[in-house]
Formats: C-alpha cells, structure tokens, sequence
C-alpha cells in the first residue's frame, strides 16, 4: 500500500473527527465561551496566566508529544502496521482525544486544579490521595526517563545540546518581549523562528561536548528552575518556539511522502503473539502516546487549564493536540513500515526507535533537496527539544501534584512541602537519584502506568459528569477498555518477571493493579448510583 494514502486518511479522519465529534462533545458538556476561566479569576503572574489560543496549542502539543508518539508505534510495529494503524486513528478520536479535552475542561471547571482534585471533589479524599501517590512516582519515572534520555543524547549529539541551550536564551528573551513589553506575537513569532534554526545552525557549528554526569546536573538544576519560575518567562515561550519545529518537521514528512510515496513493505500484519508478548492486551500498551497516555491528562490538567484563556480553546488545545500526535504517530508508523526488517533491526539496533524516525524523516526530505545528513540531523535535534520539553513540564506537575497532597485548608500553618520550592526540590532529587542509578530495570512498568493513569482520567471525568447531570457516555467504552488492557498487562507482567525471579517488577505491578482496582470499584459505586441533585460546576 503507498504510505502517502494512509497518511491522507488518518488526516481526513482526524480532521472530520475534530469538526463533528469534537463538536459534539464541547456541546454535550456544556463548554461556555462566556464563563470566565482561572486564568483570570485566579492570575497569578506565575502559574495562572491567561495565553493566546495559538501559543497554549504549542505548549500543550510540546509538553505532551516528545518522543512517545515516535517510540509507541514503532515498537509496536512488530505486529504489523495495520493495527497500529487502525488504533491511532480510532484511538486518537475516541480515547486520547476524548481523555485529553475531558481532562482539561474538567479542569478548568475546577479552577484550574489538578485531576487528583477533581477525584477529591467527585470520589473523596482517599480517592484523590491514592490517585496523587501514584500519579506522582509515575512522574518521577518521566523525570528519570527523560533526563537520562537527554544527557545521552546531548553526549551522543554535541550539535543538540548546544541548540537546546540556545533554545532557552531565545524563549526567554521571546517571553520578555512578548508578555512584557507587548510585542506582536505575529511578528516575534517570525523572527522568533528565524532564530529558531539560526540556533539549530550554530549548534552544528559550536558542538557542547560536557561528560554524561555532567549533563545530569545541568538538566537537574535547569528543571528546578523551569518548574519554580513564571510560566511566561520560559515554560510557555519555550514550547511555543519548539512547537514550530514539530510543526516543521510533520510538514516536511508529508511533503516528503507526497513526492517519494514509499510503499509500505512490511508485513500488514504479523502474528498475535510476538515472542512472549500477545497483540492483546501489549499491542494497545505499547503504543501509548501515539493513541492514548495518562500523562496528557497530568499535563492538561497541571498546567494547561491554569492558561486557557477562553473555555472555547479547550476544545483546540485538547482535543486538537491529541489529533496532531495521531498524525505524528502515523508518519512513525510509516518510517518503519516503508523499509524492509533487515533495514529496520540495522537501524532500531544502534539508537532505538528515534533513529528509525529520524533516518525515515531525513530520507523523505531528500526528495526536496534537503541533504539527508543535515534532515536526519534536524529530526534527531526536534526530537531531543520535545524530550526536554516533556522532562520539565513532568517536574512542574510533580510539584503541583506534591503541593495539592499535602495542602490542608483547615490548617493556618502548612506543611512545608506545600512550598513550591520545597516540593520542587523534593521531586527533582528523587528523579535524579532515579536517573543516576538503572532506572532502564523499571522501565517496562512505566508503559503500564501510563495507560493507567489514562483510564483512570477517563473514570475521574466521568463520575463528574455523572454528577453534574451531563452525558459521560462516550467516556463508558473507552475507561472500561483501557482499564480491562491495563490490567491484564499489568497481570501478563508479573508473571513474566515472576518467571525470571525479577521481583521488584513484580512489586511495583501488582500495587498499581490494587490501586486501580480500588479507585475503579469507587467510580463504579457513584456511576451507578442514582444522583438526587447535580453539582453547581
């Protein structure tokens, strides 16, 4: 089959998807252009800041993309591309895109606070305290992940490294000019992205060659300061700026596949078992971000709905990301499936998924003229600038989620961990002591989590649905489902590392299938309960 049909139809699909369905949801919930957001009933000048549609889309798209809609797909490939292919598109519409906008718009109607707050105010506190642990340790496991992701690259690839500093200074002086001294974003936009690649050219020509842990205590100290300081100052510039390069690079992957139209020679479809993983329940774990991720809902209901500026730009910012990353994911798919096994064992085998995407994307921009040094290059560097976008909005949300844990209102005098600083500082060591030692032995419980987390989101907006009188119908099938493949990976999971007497992998499974089995008997009591009154929300 020509890749480029396939990309056509996930982004016909997407883009029906958005004006029908999309639609229909913000009508089904009661979205209010109208009613004022926390931004403005809560601004703060640090974390509740009011943004522009256009620039809130890149931080949320940035903060949630980084390299889990490149890694899921083609790791998932082993079963052929014709199921990954069927679950980006079915899953970006009616489970990612759902979970996403959902969580957003909840939170915003609960003033900008966090799903563990909206559990809290719909299932209890206990409810809301297990969902907050656990949502926590999984965002050590992001910190962990990523920064040790980034050092290699950055050790790997000078060139990056030298970029992604630049990247910083420019943010900065963007959000300055921006926010403070009342620049057009038109015009700062432009020559923001000129600068942009005139970063990306002088990392190639200025290479940053610092040791392995030396690069840990760089990225360390820098996610303590990103997590602690004004959001306009670098969070939202920076992912705005960076989201020009994803944009940059989907768009040089579509009009790659427009002129090269590679077919697609791997197998459709390979077997339903794949060494001692089964298409069911794996398949669906695997691919995460690229269809679905728990964490979107951490990042769009911890930093995002404290910027909506308008209720209306929830349905853009949510729902409209998670479609972008199906398109993502489906130009990932397509790099893996365009070349035979031989070509892709070759490449997976000496970087991993990302050099499989990188090589794909670079050999598509060739058929416009770009060399395939400098396009693998301009990928490799893209995809190194969302991982450190995903490491530092995971630290922000850490300290949210530590500050809400230990929050007491009926207390004049709080816990010391309710201070930004301390809990930022709390969060950013436990991630480092997790990134300095064999966070990789962890790792395969991490995709597990995550999707967890996503059901559980899914459960957590539908109860306040429920309670407040509005249909959560269309959060029915996809909570169950994601629940159900969960579980059953979690369970395909500790007997396999049972067998290979891998305990502490057996541990750490067998506490998220108790707490979610916890939490989804408590959503299943207040769902099926009659409600005498709807909440005022």
């Amino acid at each position: 089959m020509n890749s480029l049909l396939v990309v056509l139809i996930s982004i016909v699909c997407f883009v029906i998807a958005y004006v029908t369905y999309g639609a229909w949801l913000a009508k089904q919930w009661g979205v209010d252009p109208s009613r004022k957001t926390p931004a403005h009933t809560r601004g703060d000048g640090v974390d509740y800041v009011p943004a522009k549609p256009a620039v809130l889309l890149g931080h949320h798209f940035a903060s949630i993309a980084g390299a889990g809609p490149i890694t899921g797909p083609i790791a998932a490939a082993i079963f052929g591309w014709v199921p990954v292919m069927l679950w980006i598109i079915v899953g970006s519409i009616f489970f990612g895109g759902v979970q996403d906008f959902g969580s957003l718009f909840a939170s915003v109607r609960h003033d900008g606070k966090s799903i563990g707050e909206v559990i809290e105010a719909n299932m209890g506190k206990t409810g809301k305290k297990l969902f907050a642990a656990f949502a926590w340790l999984t965002l050590l496991l992001v910190i962990a992940a990523f920064t040790n992701i980034v050092a290699n690259t950055f050790v790997a690839v000078p060139a990056a490294a030298s970029a992604s500093m630049l990247f910083i200074v420019l943010s900065i002086g963007f959000g300055y000019f921006v926010y403070q001294r009342g620049a057009s974003l038109g015009i700062s936009s432009v020559i923001g992205v000129i600068l942009l690649f005139a970063c990306i050219a002088l990392g190639n020509m200025f290479p940053l060659e610092l040791s392995w842990n030396t690069w840990v205590g760089i990225l360390l100290v820098y996610i303590f300061v990103a997590s602690v300081t004004p959001v306009w100052i670098l969070l939202q510039p920076r992912d705005y700026l960076n989201s020009f390069l994803l944009y940059a690079m989907l768009i040089g992957a579509v009009l790659g596949l427009l002129i090269m139209r590679p077919a697609m020679v791997s197998p459709a479809f390979t077997t339903f078992k794949v060494g001692s993983q089964w298409l069911f329940p794996m398949l669906f774990v695997t691919v995460a971000c690229g269809a679905i991720s728990g964490f979107h809902s951490l990042v769009g209901s911890g930093t995002t709905s404290k910027q909506i500026d308008n209720e209306m730009d929830t349905k853009l910012v949510g729902y409209g990301s998670m479609l972008i990353e199906g398109v993502l994911a489906t130009i990932a798919i397509i790099t893996a499936a365009y070349i035979g096994a031989d070509k892709f064992a070759e490449l997976a085998g000496n970087g991993g998924p990302t050099n499989v995407f990188s090589d794909g994307i670079g050999n598509f921009m060739t058929s416009f003229g770009i060399p395939f040094a400098i396009g693998k290059s301009f990928v490799a560097l893209a995809v190194s600038a969302f991982a450190l976008t995903s490491l530092d909005t995971g630290t922000r949300l850490g300290r949210f989620i530590m500050q809400e844990f230990f929050y007491d209102a009926s207390k004049e005098k709080q816990n010391p961990l309710t201070n930004r600083y301390v809990s930022t500082m709390v969060t950013v060591i436990l991630g480092g002591w997790l990134a300095m030692t064999s966070w990789s032995v962890i790792w395969p419980v991490f995709g597990s989590a995550n999707q967890l987390l996503a059901g559980l989101a899914l459960l957590s907006v539908a109860v306040w649905l429920k309670k407040s009188g509005k249909n959560y119908s269309m959060f029915t099938i996809p909570m169950t489902f994601m629940l159900v493949v969960t579980l059953l990976a979690l369970i395909q999971l500790m007997l396999a590392n049972m067998a290979a007497e891998n305990y502490i992998l057996v541990f750490f499974p067998a506490l998220l299938f108790v707490l979610a089995i916890v939490l989804a008997f408590q959503g299943y009591k207040i769902i099926t309960e009659r409600t005498e009154a709807p909440l005022k929300k």
